[in-house]
């Protein structure tokens, strides 16, 4: 595994390797030693094509956030949601897929979010603090502010993401 760091404080790129054969492949998805962090709570997320994700973040109990796409393909971004940070909102965004084995780490401070290429779609998320409820906001993923060039879709979103908030009014 490699670690390649982006414009982003903390924010890094981890390029895998994938061990074919004819039987199919061996991955090696989180090396908590490369990455030197502890991951504590552990999700994946099932998804069917151009379904949209996010933007989500807790806000007084942020996580960093370990993100692999074990089938599929996504068009992942996070935005930097520390005011003391030199890229206090500002977004990145990259593909991850099973094909590329790549991964990314997002430090605490960062909303994240994706939206899904394929037919199928199961990401992993590694987090390094628990979920907690009464502390997870929405950020309109669409909000012109942000300048996120999503690929040209017609999405699936939930109610929730769709009510989300400009980053105007979460952070006046």
């Amino acid at each position: 595994m490699k670690l390649k760091k982006t414009k982003f404080k903390d924010l890094v790129i981890i390029e895998g390797i994938s061990h074919k054969d004819q039987r199919g492949y061996l991955r090696e998805v989180l090396l908590e030693r490369v990455i030197k962090k502890k991951f504590k709570f552990f999700i994946t997320s099932k998804s069917k094509k151009n379904v949209l994700r996010g933007l989500h973040f807790q806000k007084n109990e942020p996580q960093g956030k370990y993100i692999s796409v074990i089938k599929g393909k996504i068009f992942d971004v996070t935005v930097d949601l520390r005011k003391k940070s030199k890229t206090f909102g500002k977004s990145f965004s990259i593909i991850l897929s099973d094909k590329n084995c790549k991964s990314l780490y997002v430090p605490p401070g960062f909303a994240h979010g994706f939206l899904t290429l394929e037919k199928e779609n199961i990401v992993t998320y590694s987090c390094t603090e628990y979920r907690s409820v009464g502390n997870e906001h929405a950020l309109n993923y669409n909000d012109p502010v942000l300048k996120i060039k999503w690929p040209k879709r017609k999405i699936v979103i939930t109610k929730k993401d769709k009510k989300a908030k400009s980053f105007q009014e979460l952070f006046k």
